[in-house]
């Protein structure tokens, strides 16, 4: 989408909501937009916040999935007007918006164990003091984030190693970092909006894409590869967000309840996605049992690994800022989540 079909795309939608940041915490009805459909775990994270808000006052939640607004970009954007209270935000599509948040498409910086990303997510100062500062910068206001699971690959041909990529024309996100990864991972990096990647993996245009296993099964990408490929290199992240007029405007007991609904999903959120790869992995060999499923082990992944530094040292010098304060917490914030998990 052009920048200025987005704009005015965006000034359409939001005259045709009629709601601006003035009037926000005055509305009986809050609207919430999302990334991925209703019954994937964005939907399932603001259904139970809905459900906790709507619970508990007299407002109500309006969930509008993937595509009822526009792309992902344009939610954000309409956020930040005003033109809706709450939305999805993933790093992914962020990052041009706020560059620090490239960090969490970087591989090998999360953890891999469910519980201490769950505790790091929810604990990091990093995460909830300095980037959150940088959200209300841009008019929003970071109410949580949460991991959605597992970042597989999925290709036409298997993957053992760096070498098996070489030539491979690899789907990723408009993000700078995600063309850095596979470009170091040695594959052809190729940005393309979300809903031509199906077609252009049936006409092999592209070769290979990324995404949680989940929304692999859901969105049906194993119908066009054949190889599916645990490297261990990343966690999908997701941003919510309320813009920060809307969330200024509200009383100290309304941001309360918004604060108590995000905990509550938070918390539903981490149980649901406790398993789910494995679930969706299983739904994905039930339909197609020719699917080839491939977990790499420590020495196969050590390449990828190894290409990873060149990621993170491109971050710090392209994004500049606080990249490397933010890398840095990272790192100290992740082994106080493993010392404090690990402890109990």
């Amino acid at each position: 989408m052009s920048e200025r079909f987005r704009t005015l795309f965006g000034a359409t939608v939001a005259s045709a909501l009629a709601l601006t940041v003035a009037t926000g915490a005055q509305a009986e009805t809050w609207k919430y937009s999302l990334e991925e459909a209703i019954d994937e775990v964005q939907g399932v994270y603001a259904t139970k916040f809905k459900e906790h808000i709507e619970a508990n006052s007299d407002h109500t939640i309006e969930i509008f999935p993937f595509g009822t607004l526009g792309e992902s970009n344009d939610t954000t954007e309409l956020a930040q007007m005003g033109a809706i209270h709450f939305a999805t935000a993933s790093p992914g599509f962020t990052g041009s918006l706020i560059p620090e948040l490239q960090v969490f498409l970087l591989p090998y910086v999360l953890p891999e164990d469910h519980q201490v990303l769950a505790d790091f997510y929810q604990t990091s100062d990093t995460i909830n003091e300095m980037l959150a500062a940088k959200y209300e910068e841009k008019s929003l206001h970071l109410l949580d984030m949460y991991p959605e699971g597992e970042v597989v690959m999925t290709t036409k041909e298997p993957v053992t190693g760096p070498a098996d990529l070489d030539g491979v024309k690899f789907r990723v996100m408009t993000s700078p970092m995600l063309i850095e990864t596979y470009d170091a991972f040695g594959a052809t990096p190729t940005p393309l909006p979300w809903g031509e990647v199906y077609g252009a993996l049936q006409t092999n245009i592209i070769q290979g894409q990324e995404n949680p296993m989940f929304f692999v099964e859901s969105t049906k990408m194993y119908e066009v590869t054949d190889y599916i490929t645990y490297a261990g290199h990343n966690t999908f992240t997701t941003a919510v967000v309320a813009n920060k007029g809307f969330y200024d405007g509200l009383s100290e007991d309304e941001q309360a309840l918004v604060a108590e609904a995000a905990d509550v999903a938070y918390n539903h959120i981490i149980d649901y996605t406790k398993g789910l790869t494995e679930r969706s992995e299983e739904k994905i060999l039930e339909a197609k049992p020719s699917m080839n499923v491939t977990v790499l082990d420590d020495e196969q992944r050590e390449p990828f690994r190894e290409a990873a530094e060149q990621v993170k040292e491109a971050f710090v010098e392209e994004v500049g800022g606080d990249a490397q304060a933010v890398l840095d917490g990272f790192r100290e914030d992740i082994e106080e989540s493993k010392e404090r998990v690990e402890g109990n």
